[in-house]
């Protein structure tokens, strides 16, 4: 797939959303625990959910470290819910482990976009703050594999401004960081104006968001945090283009943990379908998809 696809699938659902699925014990319903621990719990739930929101949610998002830190089976649950969210027709975004050197970052690359990868994803979303050397081994798959890969500017998490909206020679430090992977995939660019290398943007920072666009209108972006609470939906807009295309909100808790703020009796895919269908109706009352 390549991130034609993504824009195609939500075009299709008229829901750009992307559900993330990270894995802790208090996220999963007592009802798919047994002695077999918190893998195979995770395991049993996400499957159960993307059956369930796979007419309703175009993309996943998962956690390599979340399911790593599980052990041997956390990495056999994660290799089994990527290649069931293929299977039910998601596009499936992956966060690589941490790069801090080109070592790492081409050995990653092999392991996780190459053609004899046990890891079944559409993209990768990596982290290059340590600079140029951690992109690069990743280009090649872009071109010649058809993968996409998303490089975090700008996290959601509350102290993200302390460093990535730092000034740096009259930009913000994310700023900078965007600028630098604009210089990549211009070759790559598919019938959308989307290139293969996009980026991941706060959806709580509606003005780095509207300059990000208006700047760099061949980058995809993955929007994070859309449903924490310093985000929302009208923040989300400024990421998209006139179409509506070119960016992705990204919502775990509001959908995943939805269960945990339900009616007595309600079921779990019940509440997480319609959280999902909540934020895909906030979204499209400020973002028109053609």
């Amino acid at each position: 797939m390549s991130v034609d696809v993504l824009q195609e699938k939500i075009r299709k659902l008229k829901n750009p959303t992307m559900l993330e699925l990270c894995p802790a014990k208090e996220d999963i319903p007592n009802v798919y625990f047994a002695e077999d621990g918190l893998a195979a719990a995770a395991l049993r739930y996400y499957q159960a959910l993307l059956g369930e929101l796979k007419d309703t949610v175009p993309a996943v998002r998962v956690s390599f470290a979340a399911f790593a830190l599980l052990g041997a089976e956390g990495m056999d649950a994660l290799k089994e819910i990527l290649a069931f969210a293929r299977k039910q027709g998601y596009y499936v975004a992956m966060d690589a482990p941490e790069l801090l050197s080109g070592k790492t970052a081409a050995l990653t690359a092999q392991a996780l976009l190459g053609p004899d990868s046990a890891f079944d994803c559409d993209g990768l979303i990596i982290t290059a703050y340590p600079g140029s050397d951690i992109i690069k081994p990743f280009l090649a798959y872009c071109k010649e594999g058809k993968k996409d890969i998303f490089v975090v500017c700008r996290t959601a998490n509350k102290s993200a401004p302390e460093l990535q909206d730092l000034l740096s020679g009259g930009r913000l430090v994310h700023a900078a960081a965007a600028d630098h992977v604009n210089r990549y995939g211009a070759d790559t660019a598919g019938k959308f104006g989307y290139t293969r290398v996009g980026i991941l943007a706060a959806a709580s920072a509606a003005a780095s968001l509207k300059d990000l666009r208006a700047k760099y209108p061949k980058l995809f972006m993955i929007l994070d945090g859309a449903d924490y609470p310093n985000a929302n939906a009208k923040n989300c807009a400024n990421a998209f283009d006139k179409f509506g295309h070119g960016a992705v909100a990204v919502v775990g808790n509001s959908v995943c943990r939805a269960w945990t703020q339900a009616e007595e009796g309600t079921d779990a895919l019940t509440s997480a379908r319609e959280a999902a269908l909540r934020m895909k109706k906030n979204l499209t009352r400020y973002v028109t998809i053609l």
